[in-house]
């Protein structure tokens, strides 16, 4: 998989397996991708996105009209991101134009400061501390009142969680890489307009969360988890098997395999089912 070629004056590309296209352009990426999809689920960045599929509706004359908005995408899959490039990125189509990519935290500061795009797509769970470390660093530039920078979170997380961290972090909105490419479009130009965008059942975590005054309790149990030990966790409570995780989180089985042996470990669980149910009691699922 090749790393899309940059403008003249940005950051080159960064080398390793995961390592992000660091300020390129919004042309030539190549399109294969594999699919993020759990059961029954259309993947953005994948085959599993609708065949042909076009920005529709508000975007489609935002498009016609010379209308742009400019995008970063950190992620620290590539694959996940080349397929998003793919996506909404043919820039005469969608009216979006990426310029700029990163894997992890520092990266995605330094070409989020670079670029200064309208609008950041944001993995929630990256090295170096995550989304909300990027939005906590990026903080001056969301507070720009001429040119904010606008974060939408799209993880393959759905947990209250995380959704909650991120929009307290200032993100304006969060959907789930379950989002089609028509939809993700729509998303960020209206996070480019200053709305609030949520996947449907998302939008609930915000509201509840919000209205409370009481700070969420500690679990200390969960805190023994990696972040992607929590993603394992979540999909296998979900009844996921191994390959179909694998393919949602872009790594091989045996890692999952791993995943799978240490959360077992660190919980004192004894198989599946067990996990299952101790995610259900926590409401994870």
């Amino acid at each position: 998989m090749s790393d899309v070629n940059g403008p003249t004056g940005q950051a080159p590309a960064s080398n390793g397996p995961e390592d992000a296209a660091v300020g390129t352009a919004g042309t030539g990426a190549e399109a294969a991708s594999e699919s993020t999809t759990g059961p029954g689920a259309e993947s953005v960045a994948g085959v599993g996105a609708p065949t042909g599929s076009t920005a529709v509706g508000a975007n489609a004359t935002a498009a016609a009209g010379g209308r742009r908005v400019r995008v970063v995408l950190v992620d620290d899959h590539r694959m996940f991101r080349t397929g998003v490039q793919a996506e909404i990125g043919e820039t005469e189509r969608t009216g979006v134009e990426v310029v700029g990519e990163a894997a992890d935290v520092d990266q995605a500061v330094t070409v989020i400061t670079a670029t200064r795009p309208e609008v950041v797509l944001l993995d929630v769970h990256l090295p170096g501390g995550g989304g909300v470390e990027v939005l906590r660093r990026c903080a001056p530039l969301m507070a720009d009142a001429r040119q904010p920078v606008r974060f939408l979170a799209l993880s393959v997380s759905d947990a209250a969680e995380d959704v909650i961290g991120v929009i307290r972090g200032g993100a304006r909105g969060y959907v789930t890489k379950t989002i089609t490419g028509t939809d993700l479009v729509d998303s960020i130009f209206r996070v480019q307009d200053g709305d609030a965008v949520f996947s449907p059942r998302l939008a609930g975590f915000v509201l509840d969360a919000f209205a409370s005054t009481d700070a969420p309790p500690v679990d200390e149990d969960l805190d023994r988890l990696t972040q992607r030990e929590r993603e394992v966790l979540r999909l296998i409570a979900r009844g996921y098997a191994y390959k179909e995780i694998a393919k949602q989180l872009f790594i091989s089985v045996k890692t999952v395999e791993s995943h799978v042996s240490a959360v077992l470990r660190k919980l004192q669980l004894s198989n599946r089912h067990e996990l299952t149910r101790w995610a259900t009691a926590r409401r994870l699922v």
